[in-house]
């Protein structure tokens, strides 16, 4: 591990002083601390903000849900507002990593976590994320676990979180807070597809802190759930996940809400899927017709062809555990 200076920020202004300066933000550390010991980032400055004030779950006035960005994840997961109001946010987190990180990891740094590409954490492979310009070794290595969705010629990494994918379907906002003010962005505009630039993963501004995610107030009744496949049951990252959230009233359709993790760039919402269920009576032949849109505009790789037909098949499968027609 390489020298760096850390200081610890007592209040929202000395923390956004520090980040301006170009100090990296750290709290739990379970992704960052990692990265800075297998020398894939050397930052130079550690701020840590883990004394600020952003450890709050809160209803809002509209009914939606405000989650600090200090709560930790298994502190989110057991809230009981998170389960009762939007139980596919706690089924994700609880489906995440291990007991001992979710008790350490925050909702912010969850969302900020780079990916679990083997590529990207070995300093010796060709990374674009890691090292602009040097080439993606994923696309003609071994690239069973990458993405399918949102890839491009300079990287087809995928995005680790799960409880991020629950956010991109209910169509949550990032609240920030940075040297120029307050702003909001949707979750959807936060987190980066690669492109040409994969080394630039969220839409955040210099100095820039994630005070919240915001999530909507969504019509009621509301069923949601989360639904990850994986390679092994406990602490592994997903080959395909499901997040889905249904409003169904007088037998009918009105809302659907589903994205999909493990097989994106960033979690993919898919309003292919959506717009099929919307004013539909909830059937099994209608969750296996919208299931067929999962995939739509997948470019797998040699070794994750499985991916597109092992998504539509967990999608079918949320949407029958949610929509009550097992």
């Amino acid at each position: 591990m390489y020298p760096f200076a850390f200081t610890k920020a007592s209040d929202t202004a000395e923390a956004l002083n520090a980040g301006r300066r170009g100090g990296r933000y750290i709290a739990g550390g379970t992704t960052l601390v990692d990265l800075m010991r297998e020398t894939v980032e050397r930052p130079e400055r550690l701020v840590d903000i883990s004394a600020l004030p952003l450890r709050e779950v809160t209803v809002t006035e509209r009914g939606g849900l405000r989650i600090g960005a200090l709560v930790r994840m298994a502190e989110a997961a057991a809230h009981a507002k998170v389960r009762t109001l939007y139980p596919v946010v706690s089924e994700a987190l609880e489906l995440s990593a291990s007991a001992q990180l979710r008790n350490m990891a925050t909702i912010g740094g969850n969302i900020m976590q780079r990916t679990r590409c083997t590529y990207f954490r070995d300093v010796t492979a060709a990374c674009n994320k890691r090292r602009p310009g040097s080439g993606c070794a994923a696309r003609e290595g071994f690239n069973r676990t990458h993405a399918i969705l949102g890839t491009s010629e300079s990287c087809v990494a995928t995005h680790p979180s799960d409880v991020a994918v629950a956010f991109a379907a209910l169509e949550a906002t990032v609240r920030l807070l940075g040297p120029d003010g307050a702003r909001s962005i949707p979750f959807a505009d936060f987190l980066l597809r690669p492109g040409s630039t994969p080394n630039r993963e969220q839409a955040l501004r210099q100095g820039e802190l994630i005070t919240a995610v915001e999530i909507p107030a969504l019509p009621r009744p509301l069923k949601s759930g989360y639904l990850k496949v994986r390679d092994r049951q406990s602490y592994e990252f997903a080959l395909t996940s499901a997040a889905v959230a249904l409003h169904v009233r007088g037998g009918v359709i009105r809302e659907a809400k589903v994205a999909a993790g493990g097989v994106g760039t960033v979690p993919w919402k898919l309003p292919a899927v959506e717009k099929h269920l919307i004013g539909e009576r909830p059937s099994q032949a209608l969750w296996a017709e919208a299931a067929k849109h999962a995939a739509d505009g997948a470019r797998p790789l040699e070794h994750n062809r499985f991916k597109a037909e092992l998504l539509k098949r967990t999608i079918e499968r949320q949407l029958r555990i949610v929509g009550g027609t097992k």
